[in-house]
């Protein structure tokens, strides 16, 4: 209990010392909010700052002028909150029967990618699944696969299925006009396909000098060991015990964890100002290329970069290179223009991403408001860049 409660206090007082931090430069409420507001159910800490505030992930100010909430996670529908900073309207709490707390973000949106997805360095060494029952190509729950590479696994131990689908890798081209993200499928061996799309970039920029940025995992299942290494048995048995994706030869197994994820979010600004082209959006979960408001991005940085969970970025469309046909002429061919030569346009804002899950080299966002669609290799600012 002690352990919880120095935790809650620290969380508290990091909160309250950002809090402080951004009040003394947030920019004024919208001119016609009213002087309270009544918590509706669906809202979010988000959602209600950015219908009163000019930049909605300054929500914190919100609850300072509120010092009724002493947990901004527990703030229920129904609930009255004041929205005047000077001459305050006394606040009071809804109703508590049946209401459930509201959260920075919706959990809703990415539990399930909080849950599913993760990024590691290597996965070589994880054990795999190399055979199925009845020799099947794939298997689902109530059915066993056989596993390689837990010679010491012992009858009841727990582990998740997971499979290797992507390679994140990251080119410095320092000098040039810009660096080169790579996102690079994998087989079922976990070993990159070939993309003729990017055949040439991949014979100019081989994998020499190429940082990786990690390998994405996805679940896929969930078992139960029922039978080790016995007998001149040379693979362990897994019971499948979910109804999820199908599994199949190749994928891998780590242990089950009990809470790998964070349950409450507070928005942030970044801890430093990064270098302009470091911080780029790398995919867009379950999409091609583009996404919007409630959809999951992959970024280019990580804990290593300062980042962590609740950490909020704009993002930005890069400003094109283009040719001044007035300067040199309409027919002018593109190719024939040096880089240095073309003129540089701006870049265009798109949104707002919060980063809900982070990991040394990548973290995942969730999109939580966009004017344009966010596409893959967009930049990351910080929330209040003007350009």
């Amino acid at each position: 209990m002690l352990e919880r409660l120095s935790q809650g206090l620290r969380t508290t007082c990091v909160v309250a010392l950002m809090t402080v931090a951004t009040y003394a430069t947030a920019q004024t409420m919208r001119g016609d909010h009213p002087d309270t507001y009544v918590v509706q159910r669906g809202d979010t800490l988000w959602d209600i700052a950015g219908k009163f505030l000019e930049r909605p992930w300054l929500w914190p100010e919100i609850w300072q002028a509120n010092p009724q909430i002493s947990n901004p996670h527990l703030i229920y529908p129904g609930d009255v909150i004041s929205l005047a900073y000077l001459n305050r309207v006394t606040a009071t709490p809804g109703p508590r029967e049946e209401a459930q707390p509201i959260n920075a973000i919706p959990l809703s949106d990415i539990e399930a990618f909080l849950k599913d997805l993760r990024v590691v360095d290597e996965f070589e060494q994880l054990p795999y699944v190399v055979g199925l029952e009845e020799d099947r190509l794939r298997t689902t729950q109530g059915q066993v696969a056989y596993i390689r590479g837990l010679p010491g696994a012992s009858a009841g131990q727990r582990y998740a299925v997971v499979r290797p689908t992507v390679r994140y890798t990251h080119l410095d081209r320092s000098g040039l006009c810009c660096d080169l993200f790579h996102k690079d499928d994998l087989d079922f061996r976990g070993k990159r396909i070939a993309d003729f799309q990017q055949y040439w970039t991949n014979v100019v920029t081989p994998d020499k000098g190429q940082e990786l940025l990690g390998y994405e995992l996805q679940r896929v299942n969930v078992g139960t060991i029922t039978r080790g290494e016995v007998g001149g048995i040379q693979a362990s048995t897994l019971l499948l015990d979910e109804t999820g994706r199908e599994v199949r030869v190749g994928d891998r197994l780590i242990p089950v964890d009990a809470q790998p994820y964070d349950l409450q979010f507070f928005p942030h600004p970044p801890a430093q100002e990064l270098e302009y082209g470091r911080a780029r959006v790398l995919a867009v979960a379950d999409t091609l290329a583009y996404g919007g408001p409630r959809d999951v991005v992959v970024l280019s940085v990580g804990a290593r970069e300062g980042v962590d969970n609740g950490t909020v970025f704009s993002i930005w469309r890069e400003g094109t290179n283009t040719i001044d046909r007035v300067e040199k002429g309409p027919d002018r061919d593109a190719d024939t223009v040096f880089y240095e030569n073309k003129v540089r346009l701006p870049d265009e804002f798109a949104g707002h991403v919060m980063v809900f899950r982070t990991f040394d080299k990548v973290s995942y966002g969730l999109v939580m408001s966009s004017v344009k669609p966010t596409r893959i290799g967009h930049h990351l600012k910080h929330p209040d860049a003007p350009y």
